[in-house]
């Protein structure tokens, strides 16, 4: 049957047996708000060890779909697990012990307390005091700026430094797969592939898993090896980004070639 012309022409899903195990299987989720449909049937998967990628217009669900991983939002029809485990039923609180954390987009770091306090809020969850400090060593390896701020106030950092914040306090709590909405949003160009390098090495070097929704369809392309593309609430496209980036509807409607 003929795809509708306004419809984009959906890529084959993966055929090819997966090389590490899936961290995150989300099936068939719909999400509504208000009676309107936000998520129409989305199923998406995280290989372990991974950076996948969500981009599309605004509106598309990108927000919603992780939102409703982290417990924000529950699914009205759907599964989500992880790790081998359903997750769609647990409330936020739950779904962080479990070793997720979120970076919500607009950074929403507490502007009155201090970098540290920031930064330790982010391990409200964690037992032991050595784990803490190993985290504030972690942080302060990939975010050196924030150790010399540890004393000021959120709110007086740079719109970057602000976005290292919010990386960094989703790193105080241990998290094996991070969901990291929109980091570059408002940033320019050059702290925007700071931190594009500094999201690469956390799954490099740290071995972390990474769920990234991103604007910046060329930048998210080249970091990620899996993307998804959204519009309407659907999964319009997916495949490895190295073949997304030579796909001719991307590129016209994405990468502005």
């Amino acid at each position: 049957m003929n795809e509708p012309a306004n419809r984009p022409n959906r890529l084959n899903r993966q055929t090819e047996l997966p090389t590490r195990d899936m961290m995150l299987q989300v099936k068939n989720i719909h999400v509504s708000y208000d009676g309107l449909e936000a998520l129409k049937g989305v199923s998406l998967n995280v290989e372990e060890g991974s950076i996948v990628t969500i981009i599309g217009p605004n509106g598309a669900g990108k927000t919603t779909t992780l939102n409703t991983v982290c417990g924000t939002l529950k699914p009205d029809k759907g599964e989500i697990w992880y790790q081998k485990q359903r997750i769609d039923g647990l409330c936020t609180e739950d779904i962080v012990a479990l070793r997720v954390a979120h970076v919500p987009e607009g950074r929403r770091i507490f502007p009155h307390l201090s970098v540290l306090e920031n930064l330790l809020m982010g391990a409200y969850l964690l037992k032991r005091k050595m784990e803490v400090e190993k985290n504030l060593e972690r942080v302060a390896r990939f975010f050196p700026i924030l150790s010399l701020r540890q004393g000021q106030a959120g709110g007086s950092l740079s719109g970057g430094e602000q976005q290292m914040l919010a990386i960094a306090r989703a790193l105080m709590s241990s998290p094996r797969l991070i969901l990291m909405d929109e980091p570059t949003l408002g940033l320019s160009p050059i702290v925007s592939r700071n931190l594009a390098n500094i999201v690469r090495s956390l799954k490099e070097e740290e071995g972390l898993t990474i769920l990234l929704v991103e604007q910046n369809a060329r930048m998210a392309l080249n970091l990620a090896d899996r993307g998804y593309v959204f519009e309407g609430g659907e999964i319009a496209l997916e495949d490895r980004c190295e073949n997304l980036r030579r796909n001719e509807r991307v590129m016209r409607v994405y990468l502005g070639r």
